[in-house]
């Protein structure tokens, strides 16, 4: 596998699966509203197209299927498509790697985990897909998730409390086609405090 190269497609349309997801969304919009969408079938466009070719991406021509589907001008679907990160314009690799930079997971080691992700998997920095076509890096801001900084996203999971040593670990298994776990890579449960548990535990007197 390769590095996707950026060629539009020719045609678009929403598959089954897609349907069906957007069918749920649009009963969420009264009549005459339909436009306000126009987020949530970006997101179904761009995963079916991570689901068929394995690049999620969103082409300008499932915009414009979005945009007759939505009865709204297609500049419309091409601004919100370009405001927001989560969209990606091109294709990328199989995984793609969404490292924070912002303050708290700067402060907690988020340059060793991009040192990793450039050595583990391949990449010569920011924007950069691997020649295989494996991993797309970004760097992005803050996912919300400080307390477990750093923070690696891969796809749609959050990967939390990272170093150089599991963020390599993580993304070599990936590259065997593993799927680790989602969550803290320090064991500890939601956001708890890093460490061992100092309240709640028992040991106080009676």
């Amino acid at each position: 596998m390769s590095a996707p190269a950026h060629k539009e497609p020719d045609n678009f349309a929403f598959d089954s699966e897609s349907e069906a997801k957007i069918a749920t969304i649009l009963k969420r919009y009264p009549e005459g509203k339909q436009a306000s969408a126009v987020i949530p079938l970006l997101y179904v466009a761009q995963r079916q197209m991570g689901r068929l070719t394995q690049s999620a991406w969103v082409p300008r021509v499932a915009m414009d299927v979005i945009a007759a589907r939505l009865s709204m001008p297609p500049i419309r679907v091409y601004e919100v498509a370009t405001f927001y990160f989560m969209f990606n314009m091109k294709p990328i690799g199989r995984h793609h790697l969404q490292l924070c930079g912002t303050t708290p997971c700067m402060l907690r080691g988020s340059e060793d985990v991009l040192r990793a992700c450039k050595d583990a998997g391949g990449l010569k920095g920011v924007g950069d897909t691997s020649a295989d076509g494996l991993f797309t890096l970004t760097e992005v801001e803050c996912l919300g998730a400080c307390v477990n900084a750093p923070i690696l996203q891969i796809d749609d999971d959050y990967y939390e409390d990272l170093d150089y040593e599991s963020a390599v670990k993580l993304l070599e298994a990936f590259k065997r086609g593993e799927r680790p776990k989602p969550g803290s890579a320090i064991g500890r449960q939601a956001s708890a405090p890093a460490g061992e548990q100092t309240v709640l535990t028992g040991r106080g007197e009676g």
